[in-house]
């Protein structure tokens, strides 16, 4: 009776090891799969694949500390390690910067949202730009700078601006007011579906214009680069357009001749 109780004893650091194992891999496998699918808010999807990380991460020290031991794992104790692994190389691998989820090319008069502080998701929020950000952002991404446009009047400016942000990637443009030269948009990111806004503001600026641009995350307080990386692919989409643009008033110039 004594032995069978050891025995009993024995196992269940293990079964509790295998159990910690499988909740994790469930908990990390899930998240995105339910965020894909859009089966959970995007921040409860990211929020149960963080938990399956912490737990897979938990469950790799004390495999290790078992390992050395001698001990042989199970199946769930496997699952549990590679959930730690997964979840330790993503968190290393992913873009580091500041905490902060509002990015602008212009600090001093950023854009301002219309349509997003309407949406309902946003109503309990503040969409006012918060100035304490400002030297944040200038410190890690000198290059959010506003997008000259020379030579290019605001009306075909804005035209050109409506004709890329229809094309980025997780885009849905809500609003566009050609006479106030603003756009904005709701950009969706794949895997979770956390949904950020995007405002576009166009203005005369001598013989061209000038484009400005400001991407707010709507969950947490850090995006891992998220918004600033978005400001540089549009920036790059719009200097690429007009770049061709350009190319083809050339061409049209010489065949004219």
């Amino acid at each position: 009776m004594n032995e069978d109780h050891r025995n009993t004893a024995s196992r269940a650091p293990s079964r509790a090891l295998e159990t910690l194992g499988f909740v994790a891999v469930t908990a990390l496998a899930f998240g995105p799969a339910l965020g894909w699918l859009r089966a959970l808010p995007a921040i409860v999807a990211f929020y149960l694949f963080a938990l399956g990380g912490i737990l897979g991460t938990l469950a790799s020290l004390w495999i290790l500390v078992r390992a050395v031991r001698g001990r042989v794992l199970g199946l769930g104790a496997a699952g549990g390690l590679l959930s730690g692994i997964v979840f330790l190389w993503t968190a290393f691998s992913s873009p580091r910067g500041p905490v902060i989820n509002d990015f602008s090319t212009d600090l001093d008069d950023p854009p301002e949202f219309v349509e997003a502080a309407r949406a309902t998701a946003n109503l309990a929020r503040d969409m006012n730009y918060d100035q304490t950000l400002a030297p944040v952002q200038q410190a890690c991404c000198g290059d959010l700078a506003p997008i000259e446009m020379p030579g290019l009047p605001a009306a075909l400016a804005f035209e050109r601006v409506q004709a890329v942000a229809s094309s980025m990637p997780g885009w849905t443009v809500v609003a566009t007011d050609a006479p106030a030269g603003r756009l904005e948009a709701v950009a969706e990111t794949p895997l979770f579906g956390f949904r950020d806004d995007v405002v576009v503001r166009i203005r005369p600026e001598g013989a061209g214009s000038r484009v400005d641009m400001r991407s707010k995350s709507r969950d947490g307080r850090g995006d891992l680069g998220a918004n600033a990386a978005r400001i540089r692919a549009f920036r790059e989409r719009l200097l690429a357009a007009a770049i061709v643009q350009l190319g083809r008033g050339h061409s049209g110039d010489t065949s004219g001749h």
